[in-house]
C-alpha cells in the first residue's frame, strides 16, 4: 500500500513537472512566432514568397518533428538557414 502511495506521489510530482515547463515553453514558442510576425512589416524588412515558404516549410517540419517525440523514437535535429 505505501508503495502504491509513493508511486502516486511520484506521478503527481512529475506531472506538475511537466505541465510548469511545457507551458513556459510553449509560451516560449508562441512569443518567439509573435516576434517573427513583426517581420512581415514590409516597411522594416525586404522578403521574398519563397523566403516565406521556406520559413513555414521548416517550422511546419519542426513542429511534426516534435510531435512525433512524444508518439516514437526522437529524430536528429537539423538547423534551418534560408538559401537565398
Amino acid at each position: 500500500m505505501e508503495d502504491q502511495t509513493k508511486e502516486k506521489k511520484q506521478e503527481t510530482k512529475n506531472r506538475d513537472r511537466f505541465v510548469r515547463i511545457a507551458e513556459n515553453r510553449v509560451n516560449r514558442v508562441l512569443g518567439d512566432l509573435d516576434s517573427l510576425g513583426n517581420c512581415s512589416n514590409r516597411r522594416n524588412y525586404e522578403y521574398t514568397k519563397k523566403d516565406v515558404e521556406e520559413i513555414f516549410a521548416e517550422i511546419e517540419r519542426k513542429v511534426n518533428e516534435v510531435k512525433s517525440l512524444f508518439q516514437e523514437n526522437p529524430e536528429k535535429t537539423k538547423r534551418f538557414k534560408l538559401a537565398g
